[in-house]
């Protein structure tokens, strides 16, 4: 039988219950605490590009298939397109009027050493030549853009929609034989995978605890025997309004394309050293939705305390506060006392 005065349990001479309870002296020690987030691997941003065409046409052909590696320059897709066409229609109208108007000036200016014209069509000759060389010079500057050679002897009359960096082919929505009415439609998307992100989730209770640099440990299901090591590279400055949660991302080396976008992960942030006591998890008990323990005040004299834990770790569990360092805990048979 137990003895209760006010707060107190007494466990009385003769009590089988003695033999039953094991009491640890406490001391504090150095640990880290440690904040355990799901996240995600996500391609970076910074390195994915929606690829466009500059112009409406049909698709002729698609020289690559999802999931393909790229190198930066290569044929993507060619296209049959009725602007480009015009385009180039344009820039020899424009390369005849430059060619003419500086025939025209060069004449001109003949002329004028001898005294056969006058200023003004001279004037004239010139300014025409300048205007013809603008729209040149245009003509030539929008065949570029778009992708085009504006060397004569390289006009294919077709667009080739090549690749702006080297990467991986994530996603396709074209075929060949498709019309692109659209030019601001992604015909796919390209991600260079040499660098990943994995994204954490922060739950806003635990935004205090996270700061750029924080050292931090990934384990993915995918390789169950590898822990990276990493860093906050970036906390959002903004708590996301449908999760309540706050972005955190870590970015890792991914030579080997081992790391996959939309793999699961776990991220293990690391806190600061801190000072705690430290008990089993055995001396932790449930108490009206409350955490606590039985505390040796005298000879088998025990009081109940509330704790806060802070961080469980394996069988040992950090406290936050309730405890003092010296302080007589039972860390086997509480249970026989809680009644």
């Amino acid at each position: 039988l137990l003895v209760h005065q006010g707060n107190k349990i007494i466990v009385p001479a003769g009590s089988s219950l003695r033999d039953r309870l094991s009491v640890m002296l406490v001391q504090p020690e150095a640990v880290r605490p440690k904040l355990l987030l799901p996240a995600i691997i996500e391609s970076d941003p910074t390195h994915t590009a929606a690829v466009l065409t500059p112009l409406a046409g049909r698709v002729l052909e698609v020289k690559v298939a999802l999931g393909d590696r790229v190198a930066q320059g290569q044929i993507l897709a060619v296209i049959d397109s009725p602007d480009l066409a015009k385009a180039y229609d344009d820039n020899d109208k424009a390369a005849d009027v430059f060619a003419l108007t500086e025939k025209n000036l060069a004449r001109q200016e003949g002329q004028a050493k001898i005294g056969a014209a006058s200023d003004r069509d001279l004037d004239q000759a010139r300014s025409d030549h300048r205007q013809a060389s603008a729209e040149y010079t245009r003509t030539q500057a929008h065949l570029r853009v778009v992708g085009a050679s504006a060397e004569p002897n390289e006009r294919s009359r077709l667009l080739t929609v090549r690749a702006s960096m080297a990467g991986s082919i994530t996603a396709l929505s074209v075929a060949r034989g498709n019309m692109i009415n659209d030019p601001t439609q992604p015909m796919m998307t390209l991600a260079d995978l040499s660098t990943v992100w994995v994204t954490a989730l922060v739950p806003e209770k635990d935004v205090a605890a996270v700061s750029k640099d924080q050292e931090a440990e990934v384990s993915l299901a995918a390789y169950p025997d590898r822990v990276l090591q990493g860093k906050v590279l970036f906390v959002a400055d903004v708590i996301e309004p449908d999760s309540r949660r706050n972005k955190i991302r870590i970015a890792f080396p991914n030579p080997e394309h081992r790391l996959k976008p939309n793999m699961f992960a776990s991220v293990t942030l690391l806190g600061a050293k801190q000072t705690r006591v430290v008990l089993p998890t055995s001396a932790l008990l449930m108490n009206n939705d409350r955490t606590s323990v039985f505390v040796a005040t005298a000879p088998w004299t025990f009081e109940r305390r509330t704790v806060e834990p802070q961080l469980e770790e394996g069988p040992s569990v950090a406290i936050r506060s309730g405890l003092q360092a010296g302080d007589q805990v039972v860390v086997k048979g509480g249970i026989l006392l809680n009644d």
